[in-house]
């Protein structure tokens, strides 16, 4: 019996030690970082998109504007 009992505590410590390892591991936290990020400006884009091309418009409109002055 008392050889089982050593065993169970064998595994169980074994089981803890595997746990504390996995939690402590960071290999794959750079990853779930990079998106988490690109998750936040997708968003960001999608609440403020039409701000957004508003902007956008505005720059294409004076390059235009400023290379036919240029060009002429």
């Amino acid at each position: 019996m008392k050889k089982l009992q050593n065993g169970v505590k064998n595994i169980g410590n074994k089981i803890a030690g595997g746990i504390k390892t996995f939690w402590n591991d960071e290999a794959g936290m750079g990853t779930v970082e990079v998106i988490l990020i690109i998750v936040v400006l997708i968003g960001l884009v999608i609440v403020f998109k039409k701000q957004i091309s508003g902007i956008v418009e505005d720059v294409f409109k004076t390059i235009s504007e400023e290379t036919r002055e240029i060009t002429n």
